[in-house]
């Protein structure tokens, strides 16, 4: 990969222009054509290095979402997984080094749409699921420095968060359905969303602005994909923390710099203890296992039970759908 392709995949991942040409500003600031950046763009979402150009949302604003969880006898690993996997909602599917070998991520709509999904999930297999909502988040994906062994978690800059929730309407909704895959890779990708939810191209900056104000996007950029970028091992280090310790814990994980996510979860006793969930991104094992060891004793958790789920298998990895898009009208 050239000097100028890792500078637009790892300079871009957050605060993506809000303007009428956004590709016009970050061509100016790599010394290329925007045709340049958008032919880069492109090419790389068809390698599968990056999943889309948009915006990652916070865990249940819009729409709801768990972590669940499977024992999966090996033998049926395989056909197990491709059963989870087909249903749309499902957009990370993982084998990891465990007893719960299958760990997945389901998004709809609703809870009632969520439970369906789950419940029809847990009938194709014959299997128990392990239900995991998050509790709390800590720190959610805010982008990656590539240029690090571990790809170490960009650290947020400190926002004031209005006070009032944002009340959505139907027309925040729909911008949602239209950009969740990701915005268009053209020159003015705004006003083609504009024109596919029937607004303005204004309208459509004004509201994802309100939307990053309310926290309700938490970046909006490049979504790269990691294994395609070398970061081939990846952990889920689970923590059994105190719960009237979990916040403080939490936010010390999450500020260290050294996670890509932190949450907590509910234990679901006797087979599962572990309240605190963070994820850790390197190139190799050792480098993975390097930052678990530095997160350990810079929040002082060397004394509290721990396991590390290293990822075997990707099955899936998609961006989550939170809106089901509208029909598209016929033409008349």
């Amino acid at each position: 990969m050239s000097d100028l392709q890792l500078s637009l995949l790892n300079d871009f991942q957050r605060d993506f222009p809000l303007t009428s040409t956004p590709f016009d500003a970050i061509s100016r600031r790599l010394g290329l054509e925007v045709e340049d950046v958008l032919d880069s763009l492109r090419r790389l979402t068809r390698e599968g290095v990056i999943s889309r150009v948009g915006a990652v949302f916070r865990p249940n604003r819009i729409g709801v979402s768990t972590l669940a969880a499977m024992a999966v006898p090996q033998a049926r690993l395989a056909g197990v997984a491709q059963q989870v996997s087909a249903h749309p909602e499902v957009n990370h599917n993982y084998e990891r080094e465990h007893r719960f070998n299958l760990w997945f991520v389901a998004t709809a709509a609703n809870a009632a749409h969520l439970g369906r999904v789950l419940h029809d999930i847990e009938q194709q297999a014959g299997l128990p699921m392990m239900r995991l909502p998050m509790v709390q988040d800590y720190h959610i994906d805010l982008g990656f420095d590539l240029r690090r062994s571990v790809a170490l978690a960009h650290q947020p800059r400190q926002k004031a968060v209005p006070q009032s929730a944002l009340e959505l309407d139907g027309l925040d909704y729909a911008l949602v359905a239209t950009i969740q895959d990701g915005l268009p890779l053209v020159a003015r990708p705004y006003a083609q969303v504009a024109a596919a939810i029937g607004t303005s191209e204004a309208d459509v900056l004004s509201r994802l602005e309100k939307l990053l104000e309310h926290d309700i996007i938490k970046r909006l950029g490049i979504i790269v994909r990691h294994h395609e970028l070398g970061f081939r091992a990846n952990a889920m280090v689970v923590w059994d923390i105190p719960d009237e310790q979990a916040d403080e814990v939490g936010r010390c994980i999450g500020a260290s710099g050294l996670v890509n996510l932190c949450y907590q979860r509910p234990r679901r006793l006797p087979d599962w203890p572990y309240n605190l969930f963070c994820m850790i991104h390197g190139k190799d094992r050792d480098a993975v296992l390097e930052h678990h060891r530095h997160v350990r004793d810079q929040c002082g958790l060397t004394d509290f039970s721990c396991e590390v789920l290293f990822s075997k298998q990707r099955f899936k990895q998609t961006g989550a759908r939170y809106v089901e898009p509208p029909p598209r009208k016929e033409a008349a």
